[in-house]
């Protein structure tokens, strides 16, 4: 996971994941305060409910990111304030 929120954020981003934390059971939050992708668009309310469509193809990126490393996940993400968010990776079982 280190790789991700390191190299291949910063490869993609042009910037490290400003936090990550793990619960030690295969789940992991990895926290952007300033998501590139959310930058652009004004913190008005009516904008918060759109910003999930932004996240859908990072999402994608990060599991496949992960899956051609042999780690199956499910990603989510989720957006409480702009341009901040939050994406949740689920380390499945084989």
């Amino acid at each position: 996971m280190k790789f991700i929120c390191k190299d291949f954020w910063t490869t993609v981003f042009k910037k490290q994941i400003d936090n990550l934390r793990t619960n030690h059971q295969g789940i992991y939050v990895l926290q952007d305060n300033k998501f590139r992708l959310l930058t652009q668009m004004s913190a008005g309310k009516q904008y918060l409910e759109h910003a999930p469509k932004f996240l859908a193809f990072t999402c994608g990126l990060i599991r496949g990111g992960l899956s051609n490393l042999g780690i199956k996940s499910i990603v989510t993400a989720e957006v409480s304030s702009m341009p901040a968010c939050k994406f949740q990776v689920m380390i499945q079982k084989m």
